[in-house]
């Protein structure tokens, strides 16, 4: 592995993934073909992807803390459901056959990116909330902790989802509160596969820088267009998603 070759690259995509990964989520559609093609196993590039993702999304996070849009101990139950399922997500994957959910995420984020390019709810203004919060982190927070532990494509989409039609939050405040739960379960997965000694830590080094840069650039451009930027991102990103699901299906078979 030629590392020297390899780093001016991936840091490149790594930086793109950080920038999209903090507006809309999806930068691991990004990274972990690049990993794949820096010559990395399958388990590999999802471990190292991780690695390298923690800093993006831990990046984006401080960011909004700072700001004032998360409240850390408003949250404190959300995030331990979300470490929790992840980390369960984590062991299950190796455990269980993942054709189903494959085949299941691509239609379900398509009915997402539906939502957000429809709904009068996804905007910068609060709306009505459905349901408590301990019972959002008790649903969202440990299913779609799980669910990134699990596989993990979309994870995003599927935190904002939730904020923006159970919660009521306008979309600035999902995308702030998406970032601190999409960090715990990237930390929580990260913790099991680097027990495994699973990551490749001198290209997770590498991207890491990148993510940073993304994800500060990222941040700061949600918390100033607010929905205007957020909404289409979110739809184009779910709807890039789905087609890259798809179309693995159909490639393997």
């Amino acid at each position: 592995m030629d590392l020297i070759a390899l780093a001016p690259p991936l840091f490149g995509l790594a930086l793109l993934a950080g920038f999209v990964d903090a507006i809309a989520g999806g930068g691991g559609l990004i990274t972990i073909p690049a990993l794949l093609w820096a010559g990395l196993a399958p388990v590999e590039s999802l471990a190292t992807n991780k690695a390298q993702a923690v800093f993006g999304s831990g990046t984006a996070t401080l960011h909004f803390m700072r700001k004032g849009w998360v409240d850390p101990r408003a949250v404190s139950f959300t995030v331990a459901c979300t470490f929790v399922g992840a980390m369960l997500g984590a062991i299950a994957v190796q455990q269980i056959d993942s054709a189903l959910l494959r085949q299941l995420i691509p239609l379900l984020l398509l009915g997402f990116s539906l939502y957000f390019l429809f709904s009068p709810r996804v905007s910068d203004l609060d709306s009505h909330r459905r349901i408590a919060t301990p019972t959002f982190a008790l649903t969202v927070g440990v299913g779609v902790g799980f669910y990134d532990g699990f596989f993990g494509p979309g994870t995003g989409t599927f935190f904002a989802i939730g904020y923006v039609a159970l919660l009521g939050y306008n979309l600035r405040r999902a995308t702030a509160h998406t970032k601190l739960l999409n960090f715990t379960s990237n930390l929580a997965a990260l913790i099991l596969f680097a027990h495994a000694g699973q990551v490749v830590w001198m290209l997770a080094a590498v991207m890491a820088a990148g993510q940073l840069i993304g994800a500060w650039l990222g941040s700061h451009l949600v918390l100033k267009h607010g929905a205007a930027l957020v909404r289409p991102i979110l739809v184009v990103s779910s709807i890039l998603i789905s087609a890259k699901l798809l179309w693995d299906q159909l490639a393997g078979g």
